[in-house]
């Protein structure tokens, strides 16, 4: 567990806050979407990716560091990216329609580490690997590009991305004995067990 954890009367935290925004913008995000108001989707998005951005900076910057932070960060991270494949079905049907293989995937590295981290310990598990953090950088970037009908293939990367850092996920919640949060990478735990 992290060492560095503020007091229980402490969750209304700048990076908690933050983190919560992603809650708050999601029924926006899905009436947008369902609207057709791609552009202020796209808008409300941006700001959505920034606090993910800003919100474990923010911890860390302020000693605010917490399991429940962490946690808090990792469902914020599923309902978003729940809610941008569901709004991307609504607002662009072709272009999910001919990328359902990599939104599969990208939708599968959601679903299967939560599943796994409960099947195991009850809970869910909040690891934000550095492949975690490269693979939501690669997608938060690639959705736009190919939202404003640039290339395919960085989108298509990206999802590959996802999926390798779901595995990694996975195989984490198989070696650790109990839910860590903030864990590097798989390579830091093994190292740890020498």
């Amino acid at each position: 567990m992290n060492e560095t954890q503020p007091p229980k009367s402490s969750l209304f935290t700048l990076p908690n806050l933050l983190t919560s925004f992603r809650f708050v913008a999601a029924p926006f995000l899905l009436w947008q979407a369902w609207q057709g108001y791609s552009a202020m989707f796209m808008g409300l998005l941006a700001v959505c990716f920034l606090t993910d951005v800003f919100d474990g900076w923010a911890a860390r910057l302020t000693g605010q560091v917490s399991e429940f932070g962490a946690e808090l960060d990792s469902w914020a991270d599923v309902t978003l990216y729940l809610t941008i494949a569901l709004c991307c079905w609504w607002l662009w049907p072709d272009m999910v329609g001919r990328e359902w293989l990599y939104v599969s995937m990208i939708i599968a590295s959601c679903l299967l580490p939560a599943l796994a981290g409960f099947s195991k310990f009850g809970c869910f598990t909040s690891y934000h690997t550095w492949l975690v953090k490269i693979a939501a950088a690669a997608m938060g970037t690639t959705l736009y590009v190919l939202f404003l009908g640039g290339p395919v293939w960085p989108f298509r990367v990206a999802a590959v991305l996802c999926l390798l850092a779901a595995i990694e996920e996975i195989a984490l919640t198989l070696l650790l004995s109990e839910p860590k949060s903030n864990v590097r990478s798989i390579w830091f735990v093994l190292d740890t067990r020498r």
